[in-house]
């Protein structure tokens, strides 16, 4: 018979052993999951994009820069560790204070001779893993052909090289420097190193491995000094940013002598290992420090202060000019144009005969003021809207170039209300509907936009296309996620747009392109209920085998995800090509290190009135190419890449660390190509250098007394007025271009009595062409008129100073002010035409409450002394350019009063001349009277225009408005007819 003995019972500090230990083990798994999921959908993503390399990429060269970060500290840490603790003597008299730091220690000897590598060994593998870019950019980049002016190296060294061979001599510097410290510290606490009785005994073990480490430290400052040569060229010395006369003849020598003295003094220390000497390396070291203040701080100095300062001009010409040249190359200025000036400020009739092409197409539809009209006559429903700031296009319509204001009607889900429910929001309102086209130089009688496509469903000259597809299931305000897609044959759920056949409410449709990941499957499904965290996604019956998660659905964000190297510019823009929505995204590559090259902070340049001041992660940068022209797909959200600048090298080289993501120009289609254009945050760049790098010789760059700056926006004090695209006939230009315009105004030209004129007009040919893959001559070319010194024009902020203090401005201005009403001002465009400068802003009106509908009025005019304020663009300018300019606005077929009181002047009728008054003239009593009756019909209109926008009844508020338009223009002509 067999016995069993009962098994023992489990103890309570067991139990709690065990359930701790399944919990972490639990914890860990589910952390796992979660970093699985997030990876995997990652993964998911990209490949549905098609980008899926670029993800794997930036893992296998982290995991490889971890690994080797992780190796290069630890493995060394861990030796020099094992060596000093197996060195260390065996006999030795130790005192009580180190026999007890051993007693504590010891039990965690083995521990931290582990540890303390891993340890730090993680540190520099995350710090490595940080810095790949860096390491594969030096793997992969090239020559480019251009050579600095001091070293002769290739400028690639400079872009590629350089950063490379910093952040290896610092992570060396960092790995030899701990073990240094580590092998004293072991060294001290087993005996190795002893200190009492006024001596310092180190073994012979321990003196070989401190010699040789602090030697090979040494070595390395010797070629971190010798590197820091080539950085002086890119660092700032007196005004420029690069070597100027004291580097070259002080601090670069200098940098040499003390890298050859620190290899001699490492040379002396690799001695002392063997001879046991110490003092001749510790003399040494010391010597080498008085070396680098005498040599390196104290000698410049002097150059500087003796040499430089008295003669700064002479002796920095070539160093100035170094500079002016290699700006120009980085920034791409290196090809402007410069013409003189010489502004006419007298006008003359028909002095714009020969600008009636550039006047027929002056903008006066300002993009970031129309918003709210353009969402009250196109929004539909509560839950679409516009872009605050709309976006300027051109299309070719009826065989002619039209520039146009365009805006996609996209979707709100926050404006759903009690329907912001997870099915509404996910699966039912998915995409947007449309792209509203205006015409940029044209208005309504009522001052709305005249529209080129608009509507829901969509009409106009792009809906007459075969395959236009309106809908926008990816855009800038798109929700964060939605499910679409189902089998064929099942009923549509998602809304399409408010209207329907046969009476209909509304119209569905069903998703059918690739636009994200596969959802049909239950793993996929629980991976995004974790990614998104909710659960929905995992028990709706709305997610069905068929399904797609559309998500990351922002244009700028899709392109900075497939081309993490590209900046991005601030204004991406929506675009018809080949009968589909893209929104085309302009991206740049950018570098701090280009030799000789001043810097700029980017966000600084950019911000002005219209762009508040965007995050980069390279900020401050002295090189810029716009290399890269994407497109994103409106309906579909896929993403293209064209190589816009083929010979930018460090494009080049970020294509050999992500092959075949990028097509070449070739590949772009013609009409494509008609709707690209120069991006604004480069021209902004450019502008920003021009104000100093406008000049071409060291002798002006020296006096400084020519700088320039971009002006404030005159409807936006601090803040720099925008650039702005126009189709106009420069200079010296054949026929009108697609171009961006911005001006100068002298850089003293800050606070109340600085002088406010117009320095230089700055333009850039934005037009591409339309023949596939081949740029149009002259695209790019940048343009600068530089403004005689012996005529004055007035600057922005003076003309709009000007405009808003005439007597005659003021008093219609008051008119259109009445009531509730609120006067807004248009953008100021500055125009070269008729021999001078000619300026325009548009005048908007609109309610000072409730709903507010700005409806363009008036159009303010000056050329020269002469100020016009009239109800169209083509009006002004007669007036401005005695009774016939010789041109015509695009508004010129405008009829500003609407025929519903009175009687409209016969046609018949010869202009005033200003004669006297025929014997049929209206007596003042009667001028009295219809005055104050028009004044009358004006203040009710406003209240009934006021109360319609409150009630927001469009067509109460419509006729009420002309109503007002009618009393208005009335009330003008009376003054005009009193005046006379």
């Amino acid at each position: 018979m067999t016995t069993t003995s009962a098994p023992t019972p489990a103890t309570p500090r067991t139990s709690r052993r065990i359930v701790t230990i399944s919990l972490v083990i639990i914890a860990a798994l589910v952390a796992a999951f979660f970093a699985f999921a997030t990876l995997y959908t990652d993964f998911l993503w990209f490949d549905q994009l098609g980008f899926a390399n670029v993800l794997t990429t930036q893992w296998i060269a982290a995991a490889v820069m971890f690994v080797v970060g992780f190796l290069g500290m630890a493995v060394p840490l861990f030796v020099v560790i094992q060596l000093a603790y197996r060195l260390r003597p065996v006999y030795v008299r130790l005192s009580s204070q180190l026999d007890r730091y051993q007693e504590v220690i010891e039990p965690l000897r083995r521990l931290a001779m582990w540890g303390m590598p891993i340890f730090f060994g993680i540190f520099a593998g995350f710090a490595a893993a940080g810095n790949w870019e860096t390491v594969w950019l030096w793997f992969s980049g090239g020559a480019t052909g251009v050579a600095d002016p001091e070293f002769g190296l290739d400028t690639g060294f400079y872009l590629f090289a350089m950063p490379f061979y910093s952040i290896l001599l610092a992570f060396v510097s960092a790995v030899i420097l701990l073990c240094l410290v580590v092998t004293a510290l072991v060294s001290y606490l087993y005996g190795s190193v002893r200190i009492g009785q006024g001596e310092l005994r180190i073994s012979k073990p321990a003196r070989i491995q401190l010699a040789v480490l602090a030697g090979l430290y040494l070595i390395v400052q010797a070629v971190s000094l010798w590197l820091d040569r080539y950085k002086t060229l890119v660092t700032e010395e007196d005004r420029i940013t690069g070597a100027a006369y004291t580097s070259v003849n002080a601090t670069i020598p200098g940098l040499a002598i003390l890298a050859i003295l620190a290899a001699l003094v490492a040379i002396l220390f690799f001695v002392t290992a063997i001879i046991g000497r110490w003092r001749f390396p510790l003399v040494a070291t010391a010597l080498l420090i008085v070396a680098s203040l005498v040599v390196g701080l104290g000698y410049p100095w002097v150059v500087d202060t003796f040499q430089v300062r008295p003669n700064q001009n002479s002796f920095q010409a070539e160093y100035y000019q170094r500079n002016i040249d290699g700006t120009k190359e980085a920034y791409g200025i290196n090809d402007l144009d410069v013409t003189p000036f010489k502004a006419e400020t007298t006008a003359e009739a028909g002095q714009l005969r020969d600008d009636a092409d550039t006047t027929a197409s002056i903008r006066i539809l300002d993009p970031s003021i129309i918003s709210p009209t353009v969402q009250q006559l196109e929004q539909f429903r509560g839950y679409y809207q516009f872009q605050d700031t709309l976006d300027v296009d051109r299309y070719e319509i009826d065989g002619s170039t039209q520039d146009t204001v365009v805006a996609v009607r996209e979707l709100d889900v926050g404006r759903l209300g009690d329907s912001n429910n997870w099915n509404n929001r996910t699966a039912v309102y998915t995409h947007g509907y449309g792209l509203v086209v205006a015409a940029g130089n044209q208005r309504t009688s009522e001052g709305e936009p005249v529209f080129l496509e608009r509507g829901i469903p969509s009409s106009g000259f792009l809906t007459e296309s075969e395959n236009f597809e309106p809908r926008v299931y990816f855009g800038e305000t798109s929700p964060q996620y939605s499910i679409v897609g189902a089998p064929e044959g099942t009923e549509p759920v998602e809304i399409d747009y408010p209207r329907g056949e046969d009476g209909a409410n509304e119209t569905k449709t069903t998703f059918e392109g690739e636009g994200g990941p596969a959802i049909g499957n239950a793993f996929n499904k629980l991976l995004y209920a974790l990614k998104f965290q909710e659960a929905e996604i995992l028990f709706s019956d709305l997610v069905n085998a068929d399904s797609q998660i559309l998500y990351d659905r922002d244009p700028v964000e899709r392109v900075q995800k497939a081309a993490p190297y590209l900046t991005l510019d601030s204004d991406p823009y929506p675009s018809v090509v080949d009968g589909e929505m893209v929104w085309i995204v302009d991206g740049y590559t950018t570098s701090a290190t280009y030799p000789y090259s001043t810097g700029v902070s980017l966000s600084d340049a950019i911000a002005d009135s219209n762009t508040t001041a965007p995050s980069f992660a390279l900020d401050d940068i002295n090189y810029i190419r716009n290399s890269v022209k994407a497109t994103v797909n409106a309906y579909d959200g896929s993403v293209t890449l064209y190589a816009w600048d083929e010979e930018d090298p460090v494009l080049n080289a970020w294509e050999n660390v992500y092959p075949t993501t990028v097509e070449p120009i070739s590949e772009m289609s013609g009409e494509l190509m008609s709707h690209v254009r120069y991006p604004t945050d480069l021209f902004k760049v450019q502008r920003e250098i021009l104000g100093v790098y406008h000049v071409d010789t060291a002798g002006s760059f020296a006096q400084q007394d020519n700088r320039w700056q971009t002006p404030d926006d005159p409807r936006n004090d601090n803040q720099l007025q925008p650039p702005y695209y126009l189709s106009m006939q420069m200079p010296g230009q054949e026929s009108p271009r697609f171009s961006m315009f911005s001006t100068f105004i002298p850089s003293s030209a800050q606070g109340t009595t600085s002088r406010n004129v117009l320095m230089g007009y700055l333009a850039v040919d934005s037009d591409a062409g339309s023949t596939a893959g081949e740029k149009a001559e002259g695209y790019g070319k940048l343009n600068l008129l530089e403004i005689d010194a012996d005529t004055t024009v007035p600057g922005p902020g003076q003309v709009q100073n000007t405009f808003n203090s005439d007597p005659n401005v003021v008093r219609e201005l008051n008119l259109l002010q009445q009531g509730e009403s609120q006067v807004k001002y248009g953008n100021l465009l500055t125009l070269p035409v008729g021999g001078g400068l000619l300026y325009v802003q548009p005048v908007y009106v609109q309610s000072s409450e409730g709903t507010q509908l700005p409806l363009l009025q008036k159009v303010l005019v000056t050329f020269g002394d002469s100020v016009a304020f009239e109800d169209t663009l083509t009006e002004a300018m007669d007036t401005i350019f005695g009774g016939d300019s010789g041109a015509a606005g695009g508004d010129d077929e405008v009829d500003p009063t609407p025929g519903d009181e009175g009687t409209p002047p016969d046609e018949n009728t010869p202009p005033d001349e200003g004669t006297t008054p025929d014997e049929g003239s209206t007596d003042p009593g009667t001028e009295t009277d219809a005055y104050q009756a028009a004044l009358e019909a004006a203040q009710q209109a406003m209240t009934d225009r006021d109360a319609a926008l409150k009630a927001g009844d469009l067509t109460a508020f419509a006729e009420a408005d002309d109503r007002l338009t009618a009393a208005v223009t009335e009330l003008l002509e009376l003054e005009g007819a009193a005046a006379e």
